[in-house]
C-alpha cells in the first residue's frame, strides 16, 4: 500500500505542477494599482515592462573560452591567511 500511495505521489505531483505555470496578462490584484511611474518619465509602464529584466542587469557573456592551459599571472591580492 504504502509504494501504491508513493507511485500516486510521484505521477500526481508533476501533473499539479504542470497547471501552476500560467502565462495569462498580469494585472494587479483588485483594488491595488501598479506603483507610480518613475521620476521623469511620462507614461506609467505596465506590469511586464516592469517584470522586463534590463540588458544591464544580465549582460551577455563576452569572454572567450580558453582552449588550452595557461599560466595564470602573479595576483598581488592572493595573500596567505593570517594566523
Amino acid at each position: 500500500m504504502r509504494g501504491f500511495l508513493f507511485k500516486a505521489g510521484a505521477i500526481a505531483l508533476p501533473l499539479l505542477l504542470a497547471g501552476c505555470g500560467q502565462s495569462a496578462e498580469l494585472k494587479p490584484r483588485a483594488g491595488a494599482t501598479l506603483p507610480v511611474a518613475p521620476h521623469g518619465r511620462g507614461d506609467q509602464p505596465s506590469a511586464n515592462a516592469l517584470l522586463t529584466m534590463p540588458a544591464q542587469a544580465a549582460p551577455e557573456r563576452s569572454v572567450e573560452l580558453r582552449s588550452r592551459s595557461e599560466q595564470r599571472k602573479d595576483d598581488p591580492f592572493d595573500l596567505p591567511p593570517e594566523g
